[in-house]
């Protein structure tokens, strides 16, 4: 085949995923979107020529948004609305990643762990933004949490998308032109001491749940021995 789509993928495989694992509802009913869109399952539209009789069948798509068969239309409207909010400065990518040891921690504690990350890294980011040296400015900025790696491993990290000015005392725009204005030492070394604090607040307070491989850090010297392995590490690029 010249060209293989993400329907080849599923048709070929999605019969066999099935014998071994068992998608959610919302999966399956993607899956089952994607393996039938534009094939005529969602009905069709006939096109005929006055002048020749040319007749030409088109089958609907099946307008799941996980569809990229049928969403790539939309998806690039969506994208070209967006670019009328820009504002006219530096945009900047960071990610604020976690040591992998912390994997099971983050799979037995979703919820409270993943907001400690985007408190964690939100703070960093306001707290740097604020110093004059830096920006002196509050910025904008968006956070998206990605829950896998490049590989499809379990992965906690969060991708940040901030603006390279801010607004400073009684409103006044501030921007620096000199590229990203902070240092990635400084934002790795504060966002690793407010998450790893925060972390310890959570065991503090009971408000974690230690099970499966994560179940040996119920024990105070284990966990104090996985923080001590955490300090060690960087937690944010840009």
């Amino acid at each position: 085949m010249d060209k293989i789509s993400i329907q080849d993928v599923f048709l070929k495989f999605y019969p066999e995923y099935l014998d071994e694992y068992s998608p959610s509802a919302r999966q399956a009913k993607t899956a089952f979107h994607i393996i039938n869109c534009k094939t005529g399952a969602y009905g069709s539209n006939i096109s005929v020529c006055d002048s020749c009789g040319h007749v030409e069948f088109h089958h609907n798509s099946c307008r799941d948004r996980s569809c990229p068969m049928c969403q790539e239309l939309p998806k690039e409207k969506w994208v070209d609305a967006q670019r009328e909010d820009l504002l006219d400065t530096a945009y900047y990518h960071i990610v604020f990643t976690t040591p992998h040891e912390l994997n099971p921690v983050f799979y037995c504690n979703q919820r409270e762990m993943y907001g400690l990350l985007f408190r964690s890294a939100a703070e960093t980011l306001l707290e740097l933004a604020a110093d004059e040296k830096y920006l002196g400015a509050v910025p904008g900025f968006i956070s998206i949490l990605h829950t896998w790696g490049s590989a499809m491993e379990y992965h906690p990290h969060l991708h940040l998308l901030s603006i390279g000015g801010g607004l400073a005392e009684e409103r006044c725009w501030c921007e620096k032109k000199d590229g990203f204005f902070l240092p990635t030492e400084v934002v790795s070394s504060l966002f690793r001491g407010k998450f790893l604090a925060g972390l310890r607040e959570l065991m503090e307070e009971n408000g974690l749940i230690f099970e499966g491989e994560a179940a040996k850090y119920r024990n105070r010297y284990e966990f104090q021995e996985l923080l001590d392995v955490c300090y060690k590490k960087t937690g944010s690029h840009s």
